[in-house]
């Protein structure tokens, strides 16, 4: 069995408290990972200062360069799990047995990781609007006849990591470059990407004192929020809530994407049922840019059975089948409960649910210790309905009706929006509403991202924050 030690400084560690994972088919053993007390964690987090310092001395251009080869370790090596060896192909492997996501999503997520670290540069370069990168390496710089200063808002970056979907690493994988030390707590089924990142980083030359993996608890989780200077938090509401007014921590919660259709688009829908659906049902319906509601001004019945029509079709398939549509979930009790949490809903007159109509069987599917969670669209009579704003771990929308100029005062906090529309007031509307952070218009669905536009904050400006700085040339005149 493989055992996965925890990285301290780089070096791995290997504890008496372990964490056993198992195959989400089978509970057969697959590793088992090391666990770290919140002592061992502080201890270690005092050390930031130091290894800051190493990371920072290491010129911004070569950093990239070590990116590169990072890039191809990470795709292409063969990289240390405790005292064994790992190719990408075993990588893949272990990582869909012990979180239930088929291969096909985890070698498609593992190719967004690969992206951002083969091209930091250009993810760099989106995030600071165009700033020449070696500021980093002076602290100033004088741009387009303007000076530019930074200074850094932390010695060290923590992330409290998911299990859900690999692809999220690509947000964290930039913090090196900035020259900031990493402090990892891997979610528990998916330690596999965060260490291969860490591992391939070692390889390329990256300093180890700034590689950390600490596997924990919720005590160690909360540890490393409170003494890191700037991290980010996956996880549902009741995770991210206490933080929410804490900004050091940049929170990566539900999303609530939506699409929003207008008035002139309204009778159109069939043209843009392939995006709608892939929106909806993209990576299993398991990320945050997956929408969770398509508003329509009037012919909302007609498109939310167009919609379910399709996604009615989607079957449960096993994890290493190339045509999987759907994650299964490695415990059946979290499955039933969020189809339970669907028909608590549906109990609530002005709604109905299509997919199940059309399919003719639950939604819910078991098969030995797994469960799936088929995909759900659910018509609902009104915006205030309770499944009218719900988001759940597997493709589920509902389909709202509402008057295109009410839309944007219902619509609440939307991570990714898709609106389909030509009107140039209600576009300039839509630029204005506040509650929307990543903007799509026409049909360029939520799920495509362009890694050098953030769709939930910015790490660039999460880690440094800019100075007014000036620099006398010769003697200063006056001083104020």
């Amino acid at each position: 069995m493989i055992h996965i030690p925890a990285l301290r400084l780089g070096k791995p560690y290997v504890s008496s408290d372990k964490a056993t994972l198992v195959h989400h088919v089978t509970g057969e053993p697959v590793a088992e990972v090391s666990q770290l007390t919140s002592v061992a964690i502080g201890r270690d987090l005092y050390k930031m200062e130091l290894a800051k310092k190493e990371l920072s001395a290491i010129p911004v251009r070569d950093l990239f360069e070590m990116y590169k080869k990072a890039a191809d370790y990470f795709a292409n090596g063969t990289l240390p799990v405790g005292d064994q060896e790992q190719t990408f192909d075993d990588y893949i492997r272990c990582l869909s047995a012990t979180t239930g996501s088929p291969m096909v999503f985890c070698r498609r997520n593992a190719a967004k990781v690969e992206y951002v670290l083969r091209n930091v540069e250009e993810v760099l370069g989106g995030l600071t609007r165009g700033l020449d990168l070696t500021v980093l390496d002076t602290g100033y710089k004088v741009q387009n006849g303007r000076m530019a200063a930074f200074y850094p808002t932390t010695n060290a970056f923590g992330a409290i990591l998911p299990s859900n979907s690999p692809g999220v690493h690509s947000l964290w994988v930039p913090a090196i470059a900035l020259k900031t030390p990493l402090v990892l707590k891997p979610g528990r089924e998916e330690p596999w990407t965060p260490f291969r990142v860490l591992q391939a980083f070692l390889k390329a030359g990256i300093p180890a004192s700034a590689l950390n993996f600490f596997p924990t608890d919720h005590g160690g989780a909360a540890d490393i929020l409170r003494l890191t200077g700037r991290s980010m938090l996956f996880g549902d509401a009741r995770t991210t809530d206490p933080y929410k007014n804490d900004h050091r921590v940049e929170l990566h919660g539900p999303g609530f994407s939506k699409i929003l259709i207008g008035d002139d688009y309204a009778d159109r829908y069939e043209e843009f049922l392939d995006e709608i659906v892939e929106c909806i049902a993209a990576n299993g319906g398991r990320s945050c840019i997956n929408v969770s509601a398509v508003w329509t001004p009037r012919n909302g019945q007609a498109l939310a059975e167009a919609i379910a029509k399709r996604l009615a079709k989607v079957e449960a398939k096993p994890w290493d089948d190339p045509n999987a549509q759907l994650a299964a979930f490695a415990n059946p009790a979290v499955a039933e409960a969020l189809s339970g949490m669907v028909d608590e809903g549906l109990k609530t007159p002005g709604a109905e649910d299509l997919t199940e109509k059309f399919r003719g069987s639950p939604r819910l599917v078991r098969q030995g210790r797994c469960a799936w969670v088929l995909p759900t669209i659910v018509k609902v009579n009104s915006p205030d309905h309770p499944l009218a704003n719900k988001e759940y771990l597997f493709p589920y929308a509902s389909v709202v009706e509402c008057p295109q100029d009410d839309m944007l005062k219902q619509i609440g906090p939307t991570l990714a929006a898709m609106v389909l529309t030509d009107n140039p007031e209600w576009i300039a509307s839509i630029h204005a509403c506040p509650l929307i952070e990543r903007l799509n218009i026409g049909p360029a669905p939520t799920t495509r991202l362009t890694w050098d536009q953030p769709h939930e904050g910015n790490l660039f400006t999460h880690l440094y924050r800019q100075r007014a700085f000036q620099q006398a040339t010769g003697r200063a005149a006056t001083s104020v």
